[in-house]
């Protein structure tokens, strides 16, 4: 049984963005350009990625 993962990479800077913005990148391990995670897929890291889907590029791997 193979696990779903997000491989989040951030593309946008989180300058002049509002402080939630900014903590859900730290909250998701990004606060740096080009920095990569790779996350569980469940549906709480989903919506942390929808709120800052301007700012993030996803691809979902396979474990």
């Amino acid at each position: 049984m193979s696990e779903k993962m997000l491989k989040v990479t951030q593309i946008g800077s989180p300058i002049r963005r509002q402080a939630d913005q900014r903590a859900t990148l730290i909250g998701l391990g990004l606060n740096k350009m080009h920095r990569t995670r790779v996350l569980e897929d469940t549906p709480s890291v989903r919506g942390m990625v929808n709120k800052i889907h301007h700012l993030v590029q996803v691809e979902e791997v396979d474990v």
